[in-house]
Protein backbone atom coordinates (compact mmCIF):
# COMPACT_ATOMS: atom_id res chain seq x y z
CA UNK A 1 0.00 0.00 0.00
CA UNK A 2 1.53 3.29 -1.06
CA UNK A 3 0.53 6.74 0.12
CA UNK A 4 -1.01 7.88 -3.15
CA UNK A 5 -3.20 4.81 -3.69
CA UNK A 6 -6.91 4.36 -3.24
CA UNK A 7 -6.20 1.53 -0.78
CA UNK A 8 -4.33 3.93 1.47
CA UNK A 9 -7.10 6.52 1.34
CA UNK A 10 -9.69 3.93 2.40
CA UNK A 11 -7.33 2.60 5.09
CA UNK A 12 -6.70 6.15 6.39
CA UNK A 13 -10.39 7.02 6.56
CA UNK A 14 -11.24 3.80 8.41
CA UNK A 15 -8.36 4.25 10.86
CA UNK A 16 -9.26 7.90 11.43
CA UNK A 17 -12.93 7.19 12.11
CA UNK A 18 -12.30 4.18 14.36
CA UNK A 19 -9.57 6.02 16.28
CA UNK A 20 -11.95 8.80 17.33
CA UNK A 21 -14.65 6.30 18.34
CA UNK A 22 -12.35 4.47 20.77
CA UNK A 23 -11.82 5.43 24.38
CA UNK A 24 -8.56 7.20 25.15
CA UNK A 25 -6.68 4.18 26.55
CA UNK A 26 -7.35 2.02 23.51
CA UNK A 27 -6.34 4.60 20.90
CA UNK A 28 -2.58 3.97 21.16
CA UNK A 29 -3.00 0.19 20.94
CA UNK A 30 -5.23 0.63 17.90
CA UNK A 31 -2.69 2.90 16.22
CA UNK A 32 0.20 0.50 16.75
CA UNK A 33 -1.86 -2.37 15.35
CA UNK A 34 -2.80 -0.25 12.33
CA UNK A 35 0.85 0.69 11.90
CA UNK A 36 1.81 -2.98 11.83
CA UNK A 37 -0.94 -3.66 9.28
CA UNK A 38 0.27 -0.78 7.09
CA UNK A 39 3.90 -1.88 7.35
CA UNK A 40 3.04 -5.55 6.80
CA UNK A 41 0.92 -4.76 3.74
CA UNK A 42 4.12 -4.27 1.74
CA UNK A 43 5.84 -7.48 2.91
CA UNK A 44 4.70 -9.38 6.03
CA UNK A 45 8.12 -10.98 6.42
CA UNK A 46 9.54 -7.68 7.62
CA UNK A 47 6.97 -7.22 10.38
CA UNK A 48 9.37 -8.79 12.85
CA UNK A 49 11.70 -5.81 12.36
CA UNK A 50 9.15 -3.23 13.42
CA UNK A 51 7.92 -5.44 16.26
CA UNK A 52 11.47 -5.79 17.60
CA UNK A 53 12.07 -2.06 17.23
CA UNK A 54 8.78 -1.23 18.97
CA UNK A 55 9.45 -3.66 21.81
CA UNK A 56 13.00 -2.40 22.40
CA UNK A 57 11.85 1.22 22.35
CA UNK A 58 8.94 0.48 24.70
CA UNK A 59 11.17 -1.28 27.24
CA UNK A 60 13.90 1.36 26.95
CA UNK A 61 11.31 4.13 27.40
CA UNK A 62 10.16 2.52 30.64
CA UNK A 63 13.77 2.16 31.79
CA UNK A 64 14.53 5.79 30.96
CA UNK A 65 11.48 6.88 32.92
CA UNK A 66 12.54 4.90 36.00
CA UNK A 67 16.26 5.71 35.78
CA UNK A 68 17.51 7.89 38.59
CA UNK A 69 20.62 9.34 36.97
CA UNK A 70 21.15 11.26 33.79
CA UNK A 71 23.95 8.86 32.81
CA UNK A 72 21.63 5.84 32.95
CA UNK A 73 19.06 7.66 30.84
CA UNK A 74 21.67 8.45 28.23
CA UNK A 75 22.94 4.86 28.20
CA UNK A 76 19.43 3.49 27.68
CA UNK A 77 18.84 6.02 24.91
CA UNK A 78 22.12 5.11 23.24
CA UNK A 79 21.17 1.42 23.41
CA UNK A 80 17.83 2.13 21.70
CA UNK A 81 19.48 4.22 18.99
CA UNK A 82 22.12 1.51 18.48
CA UNK A 83 19.50 -1.24 18.06
CA UNK A 84 17.42 0.80 15.62
CA UNK A 85 20.41 1.94 13.56
CA UNK A 86 21.73 -1.63 13.52
CA UNK A 87 18.46 -2.90 12.09
CA UNK A 88 18.52 -0.14 9.50
CA UNK A 89 22.17 -0.73 8.67
CA UNK A 90 21.84 -4.47 8.22
CA UNK A 91 18.76 -4.38 6.05
CA UNK A 92 19.57 -1.27 4.04
CA UNK A 93 23.34 -1.36 3.60
CA UNK A 94 24.48 -4.96 4.12
CA UNK A 95 24.35 -5.91 0.45
CA UNK A 96 26.04 -2.66 -0.55
CA UNK A 97 29.02 -3.38 1.68
CA UNK A 98 29.22 -7.04 0.62
CA UNK A 99 29.18 -6.06 -3.06
CA UNK A 100 31.81 -3.36 -2.49
CA UNK A 101 33.99 -5.78 -0.57
CA UNK A 102 33.73 -8.35 -3.37
CA UNK A 103 34.74 -5.75 -5.94
CA UNK A 104 37.78 -4.81 -3.86
CA UNK A 105 38.79 -8.45 -3.58
CA UNK A 106 38.26 -8.94 -7.32
CA UNK A 107 40.78 -6.19 -8.09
Amino acid sequence: MIFNSLEFLVFLIIVFLVYWKLERKKQNIFLIICSYIFYGWWDPRFLILIVISSFVDFVVGKKIYSARTKLKRKLFLMFSVFVNLSILGVFKYFNFFIDSFQEILYW
